[in-house]
């Protein structure tokens, strides 16, 4: 949907309410010594029915030190089974609204009721950076409206004098000392402070050391705000990527291993047909393109984009609940009718926002070649990686021939001939009590109870692929229990097509 569409619904929405009209107070000069302000009050009203997004012109005068904007909004109650309001509210500055974000200087969504903006310092969420005098706009985003309508009110408080000076701008490195090509353990779907989480990057860098894991993510929601944050933490034996969570109103895609500062717009839906624009963006900035929680049920979550344009997907977000089985059946079944050097790999991320929500729980384990931003991209982007509950499961997976040719995770097995005989091998630590089980193209087709290895033979012509799910004991069956681990798949064919991880 062009953006200009978008300006003049907004701007339909906003009068039909009567609403969105500036009413500045006079300049009022506080205390002796302090600076004078001027504050600027806007109402309005958002029906049902509104635009995602209602742009509320703000303009900003010369000699601004600071911007201040507090917000509210009514709640009244909604009719049983019918949401209520819920009102996130974001910033762009002069350059203007245009998809692609120019002009972005912040969102919060609605984790917060106000916030600032000065030229050395902001609000988490927000970019700090100068004040230019000009039209700015509110970008309000109507998440659920009631039946009665969303009635807002939007406190902007400018602080004059002469602007601080501005903050130095670093970044996490992109590499850091590591063991060589080895398995490493990450977690690529955090929440800090800068979105809608409630710890510093300081507090998840010790949590991620806890949970024993190399490298992490930031993904916060619709900002890069804390992309300079991790520069001033002491990230010392943890490799920091920097990302974002592409929250949308029709699902959420990380983006990871983003160039630093690069920001990814959120604002458009599947039937706008504008994503693949915008995953284009994230692999020119060096990211993955990987759906979250594609199935889960909260609104606007759930992953309509289709898959044509990711590069990986979260299969298991969290502890594991219903969605994730669905996620995982749907992404077995991208597997049939792929290849060895055309697939799918899954992921898993904690989606850490809060105690009792766990960094590192789950985790993805991924073949690298070394603890950098390239490898560990790579080595995701090929598949090489499995999936644990924790840091305390590992996972040995590998498929060989009599004539001593062998596969791991990720990676395909050529033979010489379709009928030609591959022993699979599995092995696990960590995970005592747990069922193994293999599954292939034709489903699960062997599985051992109580277990910590086993090995299975099959042929190319029998076995497109087959990946390994260690699952603790079912706690409602016939459906299975939450899984320990799970890997990506291991591919045979009966011809020489490479790995894709080589």
């Amino acid at each position: 949907m062009a953006l200009s569409r978008r300006a003049l619904l907004a701007q339909a929405a906003a009068s039909a309410a009567g609403a969105a009209v500036p009413s500045p107070s006079p300049a009022a000069g506080a205390a002796a010594g302090s600076e004078p302000t001027t504050t600027v009050v806007l109402r309005g009203t958002i029906p049902p029915g509104a635009p995602d997004f209602v742009y509320v012109p703000v303009d900003v005068p010369p000699g601004v030190r600071e911007l201040r904007v507090s917000y509210r909004y009514d709640k009244p109650p909604a009719p049983p089974g019918t949401a209520g309001n819920a009102l996130d509210i974001g910033l762009f500055d002069q350059r203007g609204t245009a998809l692609g974000g120019h002009g972005f200087r912040g969102w919060s969504g609605g984790a917060r009721s106000e916030f600032f903006l000065r030229a050395d310092e902001a609000t988490p969420g927000y970019l700090p950076g100068p004040l230019e005098h000009g039209r700015w706009h509110l970008a309000l985003g109507p998440y659920t409206v009631a039946p009665q309508g969303l009635s807002y009110e939007v406190t902007v408080t400018f602080a004059h004098g002469a602007p601080a000076p501005a903050a130095p701008v670093a970044y996490p490195p992109r590499r850091i000392p590591g063991r060589g090509r080895a398995w490493y353990r990450g977690d690529c779907h955090i929440h800090s402070v800068h979105s809608d989480g409630r710890r510093t990057p300081t507090e998840i860098i010790a949590l991620a050391r806890a949970a024993g894991l190399d490298f992490i993510n930031t993904s916060e929601h619709n900002t890069h705000s804390s992309h300079t944050a991790w520069a001033g933490a002491d990230t010392a034996g943890l490799l920091v990527l920097t990302g974002e969570e592409v929250t949308t109103r029709t699902g959420h895609v990380l983006a990871v291993g983003t160039d630093p500062g690069t920001f990814i717009d959120w604002r458009y839906r599947s039937r706008d047909g504008r994503f693949a624009r915008f995953a284009r963006a994230v692999r020119q900035a060096g990211g993955l393109v990987v759906p979250a929680h594609p199935h889960a049920t909260c609104v606007g979550c759930a992953w309509k984009f289709g898959f044509g344009e990711a590069d990986a997907v979260e299969v298991w977000n969290g502890p594991w609940t219903p969605d994730d089985e669905v996620s995982l059946a749907s992404w077995d079944a991208t597997l049939s009718g792929a290849s060895g050097d055309r697939w799918l790999p899954a992921v898993a991320h904690s989606d850490y926002h809060r105690d009792p929500d766990r960094i590192g729980g789950p985790q993805t384990v991924v073949l690298a070649d070394d603890l950098s931003r390239e490898a560990v991209l790579a080595g995701l982007r090929a598949g090489r990686a499995y999936a644990a509950e924790s840091s305390a499961v590992s996972v040995d997976f590998t498929a060989v021939t009599g004539r001593g040719a062998h596969a791991g995770i990720g990676e395909t097995l050529a033979v010489a001939a379709p009928d030609a005989e591959v022993l699979v091998r599995l092995s696990v630590t960590g995970a005592e009590g747990c069922e193994l089980r293999l599954v292939t193209d034709q489903g699960t087709v062997h599985t051992v109870p109580a277990a910590t290895s086993l090995e299975w033979r099959t042929t190319p012509a029998r076995t497109a692929y087959v990946r390994a799910e260690v699952r603790h004991p079912a706690q409602a069956p016939p459906l299975p229990g939450p899984p320990a681990a799970l890997t990506n798949p291991i591919w045979l064919c009966s011809n020489s097509v490479p790995n894709k991880g080589s």
